[in-house]
């Protein structure tokens, strides 16, 4: 396995934990931040922007993995 393999897999494994992240809080935002200094319309607004995000990084994400750990990389 060289060195540039390995960089990707890390990077594609980082990709998903930041995707969960983000899924995270938005999901925090919009269900479980009842008591945030923050009005309600700006905590949905923000949450919807944060899931959005997610999921976006999420999909990239697994295209990442499905190109790293499952594609066939021969160097000539």
């Amino acid at each position: 396995m060289n060195g540039n393999r390995l960089m990707q897999q890390l990077n594609a494994i980082f990709s998903i934990f930041m995707a969960l992240f983000y899924l995270g809080v938005g999901c925090f935002f919009i269900f479980f931040s009842d008591r945030s200094y923050l009005d309600k319309p700006v905590r949905v607004i923000m949450g919807s922007a944060f899931l959005l995000y997610g999921i976006y990084r999420a999909y990239n994400a697994f295209t990442k993995i499905a190109g790293a750990f499952f594609g066939n990389n021969k160097q000539d």
